[in-house]
């Protein structure tokens, strides 16, 4: 029982961070545009500034978390990090000045240690025949958040600009204060290790993967694929709003879609399709299709355009669970924490460069500098990225020891 509730918490958990994100994507580009007094093409610059300086602080302190989370258990480290998850959207709320915000991002990313700390929960009570399943609650819960946080920022943006942040901080202050009193620990005594600082540094933490030398070529991947999909929250919002002239509301109704097809195929279809098809092949159709749909997307001409090719993207939700899963079987159980750690720092690298790539990209091709006019050229990028991640997952998955696909068979069973 305690399983159950422990993957229950983990869902709620990022689908109230995920609505706390979502609810201030719609609002963004006029939020920064305001308080910075910049153009809707220099405020995407911006954006990815302030991106870069949450992803730096978690790259350094994810793995550390990691750390301390299978040392001292993953409750304490969960319900800390959404405490101060909410004082950093109470500072942007509040912001009147750059410094205040970048101060905010600073603080969310020293704490930010949800993701990885509730992967590593889920790898404490699920046994490997149904972790890529479980982890796909998490895409469950990421497509709800972004079902009702957008269209809900859309709304409440119209009424004040800065009430979604402190939206947000609400949410996350009622998820820590959940954690504080339903959450029990997964992480059985027998099961901790000491805690090393030398294991627990983000470069530290990544040399241990080298213990594992076939799985460095999937990390690699894993880093290009998350750099190609930092096309959509670096982007999406300027590019629509740019191309297509959306308002708050259309930015926050297109990305409640795309929570809606994630809900589905991270929720449902993944169970059903994991299990019948084999975590390879999801790797390999999901990335694929994210390929396809960037492709499209910067080609679109039409708002229509744009939501046929987010129900292609769709499919790529296959892809981030069944990765996840086939690193998750090659370690052994006292380090999934320090795992799912190595992940999130290499996502923080990610979000250092991905953001950077995409919006500077997105900034020069809207500017009068650029040779020629192209607003989705951020999308362009981000598809040559990921097919290039496409040919590493399909010759570095070869050469693993056992094949991945071998649980999920017998959890279809």
């Amino acid at each position: 029982m305690n399983k159950k509730h422990a993957l229950i918490f983990v869902t709620i958990t990022v689908f109230l961070d995920t609505v706390g994100f979502g609810i201030i994507v719609p609002v963004l580009p006029q939020y920064l545009t305001e308080v910075a007094r910049v153009s809707l093409s220099e405020a995407s610059a911006l954006s990815g500034y302030l991106v870069v300086s949450y992803a730096v602080t978690n790259f350094l302190f994810s793995p550390l978390l990691g750390g301390l989370s299978d040392s001292l258990g993953r409750r304490p480290i969960l319900v800390v990090s959404l405490f101060f998850y909410g004082i950093s959207y109470l500072l942007a709320g509040f912001a009147t000045a750059l410094w205040v915000l970048f101060l905010g991002r600073l603080l969310t990313g020293i704490t930010s240690a949800t993701y990885a700390t509730a992967n590593a929960l889920i790898a404490d009570v699920s046994p490997p025949d149904e972790r890529a399943q479980n982890f796909g609650l998490m895409g469950l819960a990421f497509g709800l958040g972004f079902i009702f946080g957008p269209a809900l920022g859309g709304i409440i943006g119209a009424w004040d600009i800065r009430a979604p942040f402190f939206c947000a901080a609400a949410l996350a202050f009622t998820n820590c204060a959940y954690g504080f009193f339903f959450l029990k620990e997964t992480l059985s005594k027998e099961n901790r290790r000491p805690f090393e600082l030398r294991r627990a540094n983000p470069w530290g933490a990544i040399k241990q993967i080298k213990q594992y030398p076939l799985l460095i070529g999937l990390l690699c991947a894993v880093f290009l694929y998350y750099i190609g999909h930092h096309a959509y929250p670096s982007n999406w919002n300027f590019y629509t709003i740019e191309k297509f002239s959306w308002s708050p509301w259309d930015v926050g109704l297109s990305m409640a879609f795309v929570g809606v097809l994630s809900a589905i195929v991270q929720g449902g279809l993944i169970r059903i399709v994991i299990p019948k098809w084999g975590a390879v092949n999801c790797v390999y159709v999901g990335v694929l299709s994210a390929v396809v749909a960037y492709t499209g997307i910067a080609v679109s001409n039409t708002g229509a355009e744009i939501y046929f090719w987010i129900f292609v993207s769709a499919l790529a939700g296959l892809g981030g669970p069944a990765i996840t899963s086939i690193l998750s079987n090659q370690v052994e159980q006292n380090a999934q924490g320090e795992l799912q750690g190595i992940l999130a720092s290499i996502a923080s690298l990610a979000t250092i460069a991905g953001p950077l790539i995409m919006t500077q990209t997105f900034t020069y091709f809207t500017s009068e500098r650029a040779p020629m006019y192209l607003p989705g050229s951020a999308f362009l990028i981000a598809a040559a990225i990921t097919f290039v991640a496409l040919i590493i997952f399909v010759t570095q998955i070869r050469k693993l020891p056992e094949a991945p696909e071998a649980p999920q068979t017998v959890a279809g069973g």
